[in-house]
C-alpha cells in the first residue's frame, strides 16, 4: 500500500514527489514520458532555471528526488483508477495494479494546434502560445496573432502589445472580426487578415512568410497562437472529480478535489495559468495537502 501515487512527471508531479519524499512518504510516480512541452527548446520564467530545456529540467528534478529512497519512478501509462473506501486502485497499460492511500493527478493538458498546413514545423521554434514564456525572444519583431475566435485574439493582442507593436491579427478564415475590433486595430495601426492561411514559409523552423487564400503575403519572424486545450487524461472525470467550465479539475487551497483521497495540481487543475513555476508550486502545495491529511489520519 503506497502513501501516494502521483500520475504525471511534469513540474507539478516532480515537485510533489520531492516534497513527499522529504516527508518520508512511500511514493510511486507514473509517467508515460510524453510531455506536452516536448517541442519546447527552452523553459522561461522559473527563477534559477530560466532558459533550461525541459529535458534538462526533468533530469535535474530526478537527480534531486533520487536522494529520497521512498520515491520510485516508473514509465507506465495509467489506464484506470478506481476509488474504494480507504484506498484507490490504479491499473496501467502493462497490466500492473497498484494500491494507494492517496492519488495525485498531475497529468496536465494536451493541445490541438490551428488547422494550418505545416504549422508543426514552426511550433516551438518561432510560433508559440505563451508571450510570458517566449515573448522576450520575439520582442520588437513583426509577429502574427492566430486565433480561432475574437475573444482569444483580443486577449492575446492586448498582452502581446507589450512585447511588439508590429502585429498582424489572423482569423484563418474561422470568423469575421467585429467592427469594434477592427476600429481598435486601425487606431493602433495593427494589420489584420480574415482569409484562411494556406502556407507558412521559412527555414529550419524559423518563420519568414505567411500566405493567405486571397494571395496576400506577410513577412514575419514569428507568431503566437491560441491552441485548443484539453485534459491529457480522463482519470479525473472517471473518478467523478468536479470540473470548471474550462474543463480543469476544481481543487481547494491544498489540491484536494471533490473526491476524497484524490488531489490535483498543475495544468490538471482549474486555477493556475500554464506556467512551469506555477505548476511546480501547485505540486508542492498539493503534496503538503496529501501529507497533512495522511498525518491526521495516522495520528
Amino acid at each position: 500500500m503506497l502513501d501516494c501515487m502521483i500520475i504525471g512527471g511534469g513540474p507539478a508531479g516532480l515537485s510533489a514527489a520531492l516534497v513527499l519524499g522529504r516527508a518520508k512518504r512511500r511514493i510511486i510516480l507514473l509517467d508515460d514520458n510524453r510531455p506536452r512541452n516536448a517541442v519546447t527548446r527552452e523553459s522561461h520564467g522559473f527563477i534559477t532555471r530560466d532558459g533550461t530545456t525541459p529535458a534538462e529540467f526533468r533530469r535535474l528534478a530526478h537527480q534531486d528526488i533520487q536522494k529520497y529512497s521512498s520515491v520510485e519512478f516508473r514509465t507506465e501509462r495509467v489506464t484506470d483508477a478506481v476509488r474504494h473506501t480507504d484506498f484507490l486502485e490504479v491499473t496501467t497499460a502493462a497490466g500492473a495494479v497498484y494500491h494507494t492511500k492517496k492519488l495525485l493527478l498531475a497529468t496536465g493538458l494536451k493541445e490541438v494546434l490551428p488547422d494550418i498546413p505545416g504549422i508543426q514545423e514552426y511550433y516551438g521554434r518561432s510560433i508559440f502560445s505563451c508571450p510570458y514564456c517566449d515573448g522576450w525572444e520575439l520582442r520588437d519583431q513583426p509577429l502574427a496573432i492566430i486565433s480561432n475566435d475574437e475573444v482569444h485574439a483580443r486577449h492575446l493582442l492586448v498582452v502581446l502589445w507589450n512585447w511588439s507593436h508590429q502585429l498582424l491579427v489572423c482569423t484563418n478564415g474561422k470568423y469575421a472580426l467585429s467592427l469594434e475590433f477592427k476600429e481598435d486595430l486601425q487606431r493602433k495601426n495593427i494589420s489584420f487578415n480574415e482569409h484562411p492561411i494556406i502556407n507558412l514559409a521559412g527555414h529550419g523552423g524559423q518563420l519568414e512568410r505567411i500566405t493567405f487564400s486571397n494571395h496576400e503575403e506577410a513577412t514575419l519572424t514569428g507568431g503566437f497562437i491560441t491552441p485548443d486545450w484539453f485534459q491529457s487524461s480522463e482519470l479525473g472525470e472517471a473518478l467523478g472529480c468536479a470540473k470548471s467550465h474550462s474543463g480543469g479539475i476544481l481543487i481547494d487551497e491544498f489540491g484536494r478535489t471533490s473526491i476524497p483521497h484524490v488531489y490535483a495540481a498543475g495544468d490538471t487543475s482549474a486555477i493556475a495559468p500554464s506556467q512551469v513555476i506555477i505548476a511546480a508550486g501547485e505540486g508542492s502545495r498539493a503534496a503538503i495537502g496529501v501529507n497533512t491529511d495522511l498525518a491526521h489520519e495516522e495520528f
